[in-house]
């Protein structure tokens, strides 16, 4: 009727109040005064609880969530009183901004950050030749790791031959303790089993803790003479696990995806330089995940119905677990915590992206023939090298703000860095 009022004369105004009047039973006046009136739509109220973390927060937690790598939430809680103080002149903190870091949960991390989860996705290859030889020499373990005391293993190699797998490339050979979750990587520039043995040796010289056994698949550059006489002779237990069980090997596959794949993803590298330059890269990884980047693991599963319920441990960095362990190196874990001190992990996060620069320069990308790799309309080249950074996606190194194609990895930078 406002519409109509605003339209009418003196006569058809008289008359839509007289009707407005015997319809509402509101006085003359006030329908007066309402169908004057401009019309001023109406503020939809937001439903739910009102947001108790505004942006300056959510860019803070969203900083640190890059800067550690892409952790999970329960990580990313039990990091921050470790991160925050290294923080401070690197984020935009205020006292209130850092108070509610301190308060949000993890389920509320998940929330504020879903709209950059979204961007994981994932690809897996495998290249192990099986071995036929010495197997009754190895025997299976298959029973679940139940061990008290560091120093049991798992090893696995990680190919690097990009989209092909003719010639000799680089492999990492990937090592984590089950009680700690300490992982020591190293890489080796073909899969022969003098190279695989020595890579172990480096690593084990790294290990804070006596190495007690090791449990591998079942590929030829781990079922061999040499790895045989090599763990007789340390007094090492070497155990295997079943064939195509990938199951059995559960906790290195993990580590071979967020401490290698993430980093590299899937290029082709074959050069000793590239090895290299992957050896450094390893070099600094180990220290920020083995002494910043807080761990869990799992203590129960529950079947409730068709679910399953999982429960974890509380949240520690594998440091911390080793120091926790009666038979670690004292000498090393000292040596190691007094690192931590001196050590500031978004400097190591800086360096890190610094090495997948090195790194991805080196991979040996081949051109397609009869693919046009001219630029249009000021576009990138099909096949230009472009700058790693540590992304989330471990297919494509990211470069903000656009996805990249489809071919290569690594991560973003620290302002800009680690999913679990």
């Amino acid at each position: 009727m406002r519409e109509r009022y605003a339209d009418a004369g003196r006569g058809e105004r008289r008359r839509l109040l007289n009707e407005a009047v015997a319809m509402t039973g509101y006085h003359r006046k006030a329908l007066i005064r309402a169908l004057g009136r401009p019309v001023v739509p109406k503020r939809r109220r937001r439903r739910g609880r009102p947001r108790r973390y505004g942006p300056a927060v959510v860019a803070a937690l969203r900083a640190l969530w890059t800067a550690a790598g892409y952790p999970w939430s329960v990580r990313l809680k039990a990091l921050l009183p470790l991160w925050l103080p290294r923080a401070r002149g690197r984020v935009h903190l205020t006292a209130a901004v850092e108070a509610q870091l301190g308060q949000i949960s993890p389920r509320q991390m998940d929330r504020l950050l879903a709209a950059d989860k979204r961007q994981v996705r994932r690809r897996l290859y495998g290249r192990t030749k099986p071995g036929t030889l010495l197997k009754h020499q190895v025997p299976l373990r298959t029973d679940r790791w139940d061990v008290t005391e560091p120093g049991f293993t798992e090893v696995d190699l990680v190919a690097h031959s990009g989209d092909r797998a003719d010639g000799e490339f680089a492999h990492t050979v990937n090592q984590t303790d089950i009680l700690t979750t300490w992982v020591e990587s190293h890489a080796v520039l073909g899969k022969s089993q003098v190279q695989v043995q020595q890579g172990l040796e480096q690593m084990r010289q790294g290990l804070p803790f006596r190495l007690v056994g090791i449990d591998s698949d079942n590929g030829s550059e781990f079922l061999n003479g040499h790895l045989v006489r090599y763990c007789r002779g340390l007094g090492v237990q070497f155990t295997r696990g079943r064939p195509y069980k990938k199951d059995d090997n559960a906790h290195i596959e993990q580590k071979n995806w967020t401490h290698v794949r993430k980093l590299v993803g899937y290029e082709r590298y074959d050069t000793p330089a590239a090895v290299a330059a992957l050896n450094a890269l390893y070099a600094d990884v180990r220290l920020l995940q083995n002494l910043f980047l807080p761990t869990v693991k799992l203590v129960a599963k529950v079947r409730v119905g068709a679910r399953v319920r999982r429960r974890y441990d509380r949240p520690q960095t594998p440091l911390d677990r080793v120091r926790a362990c009666s038979t670690a190196d004292a000498a090393k874990v000292a040596a190691l915590a007094a690192l931590r001190k001196r050590l500031d992990p978004f400097v190591l996060a800086t360096r890190i992206d610094r090495q997948l620069e090195r790194v991805y320069a080196l991979a040996h990308r081949r051109r397609l023939p009869g693919r046009d790799t001219r630029p249009v309309d000021g576009a990138r080249p099909v096949d230009a090298p472009r700058a790693p950074t540590r992304s989330l996606d471990a297919r494509t190194p990211r470069a903000r703000p656009h996805r990249p194609p489809a071919s290569s990895s690594t991560r973003s930078s620290v302002t800009g860095f680690m999913a679990r």
